[in-house]
């Protein structure tokens, strides 16, 4: 097995075991084989919808058929490399008027065998720049898989920060319902006026509309996770489902040293490492160019039978073998190669200077991540400490609110301030979470469920 089969067979396999070590059974079972038709489970955790996103996302069912594809154009281009062999029919009758032989029939049959002995290292060389290629569109189906995982992550993270969104809206509205509920029953007793308890009603109306938009967005959310996945379904007993999603934010700071990040993302990104295949690549599109400046030459063979004159019996025929060597020389062809070799070296140094470009973006794209993962854990570590507070407020303005010593605007101030700060914690650990996966596709690592199940 050559390095590249080695190669290919590598990366696939690391995917397929890892994808089994992640789940030993499918989330989803198709209802139908032509077209999948998934059933929706009853629970799904993070490292089922990655599971089920390798095998289903469209971007990286596309690009599986981006490498097959690729496969093709290499087995055609080595076929320059063995012998090919043709076989020639013809069978000919003619009016007798015509003839001048007297013979009205005439067939023949042949079988030519050819084999290229030299073109000047351009079969080598075209051979390797495709085999090249086919390495790069396998790099280029880990890019889509990094990129595909971390689009369900992040859109996985999105569903269990809406979800937490509802809950923190929902206590914020059963606390309003209480505290009106209390006012109602301190104006009965005629401790408060009229205009608290109106005051009260407004604040729980207006916390109405966070609710019913929270609840959209956990809806919207589950959608756009479900196209990550590539998840589909139109059987009317799935259409209205929806899982148990499985999972938490957590918060757990990390940090990461920005020269070795630097390092490992050069290393190991597959985008970059495809952008050096293609300029491999190019470069021996060069040499396969420069080749029709100079000869080739094959070897050829043939048998032939053909027709005995005055008989038409199979058995009369006369056969025979010819072999013989074959050359051609595009002496000139009006500057036709060399415009094309002109070509050929400005795809490769356009390559050149994409994959410099791509080495400059990636650059960038370290540092951000890690600047925004920063940033996140900052927010988050904050956030922490917000609504102890902010919890710690609201005990305290009911009491005040029940010595009377503090006002019903005090403590629905203080209720605010809570689902102000426990929303901003949701936002703060959701954006840590995307972050951190960020920041690992960034410096080329693999997913960390994957990573884990090594």
């Amino acid at each position: 097995m050559n390095s590249f089969k080695r190669f290919t067979c590598v990366v696939l396999a690391s995917l397929t075991l890892a994808h089994g070590a992640v789940a030993q059974t499918p989330p989803f079972q198709p209802d139908g084989q032509a077209d999948p038709d998934y059933a929706v489970p009853e629970e799904l955790n993070l490292a089922y919808a990655l599971a089920f996103a390798l095998d289903n996302n469209f971007a990286i069912r596309q690009a599986k058929e981006r490498i097959r594809q690729q496969e093709g154009i290499v087995l055609e281009v080595k076929a320059r490399e063995i012998p090919s062999v043709t076989s020639t029919a013809a069978y000919s009758r003619l009016d007798r008027e015509i003839s001048s032989s007297g013979d009205d029939r005439s067939w023949s049959l042949g079988i030519t065998a050819r084999q290229t002995l030299y073109s000047a290292g351009g079969v080598k060389a075209s051979v390797q720049s495709q085999q090249l290629a086919l390495e790069a569109a396998t790099l280029q189906l880990q890019t889509v898989i990094d990129q595909a995982l971390l689009e369900v992550r992040t859109r996985f993270y999105n569903v269990l920060v809406t979800r937490e969104r509802i809950k923190v809206q929902e206590q914020n509205v059963e606390l309003l319902r209480r505290q009106l509920q209390d006012v109602r029953n301190r104006y009965e007793a005629g401790t408060v006026s009229n205009f608290e308890v109106l005051r009260a009603e407004v604040a729980l109306a207006n916390a109405q509309p966070p609710l019913i938009t929270a609840r959209n967005n956990y809806r919207l959310g589950i959608e756009e996770l479900r196209q990550s996945l590539g998840f589909t379904t139109s059987d009317t007993a799935n259409v209205g489902r929806i899982p148990e999603f499985v999972g938490t934010l957590a918060f757990t700071p990390v940090e990461y040293e920005l020269g070795a990040a630097l390092a490992s993302a050069k290393a190991r990104r597959p985008d970059l490492q495809r952008l050096r295949r293609l300029e491999d690549s190019a470069d021996r599109t060069v040499a396969a160019r420069r080749a029709a400046l100079y000869p080739d030459v094959a070897l050829v063979g043939s048998y032939d039978w053909r027709k005995a004159p005055g008989s038409n019996s199979f058995s009369d025929a006369r056969d025979g073998w010819t072999v013989g060597l074959q050359s051609s020389w595009a002496i000139f062809d009006g500057r036709a190669t060399k415009g094309r070799i002109g070509q050929a070296r400005s795809a490769l140094e356009q390559s050149r200077l994409s994959t410099q470009e791509a080495e400059l973006a990636v650059s960038v794209e370290v540092r951000r991540a890690l600047s925004s993962l920063q940033e996140a854990t900052e927010l988050a570590g904050a956030s922490q400490r917000v609504v102890e507070q902010a919890e710690e407020a609201v005990r305290l303005a009911d009491a005040r609110y029940s010595a009377g010593t503090a006002t019903q605007l005090d403590v629905l101030q203080a209720r605010t301030d809570l689902t102000t700060a426990r929303l901003n914690q949701l936002e703060a650990y959701y954006r840590f979470n995307v972050a951190s996966a960020t920041v690992r596709r960034a410096m080329g690592w693999p997913d960390a469920e994957l990573a884990a199940s090594r």
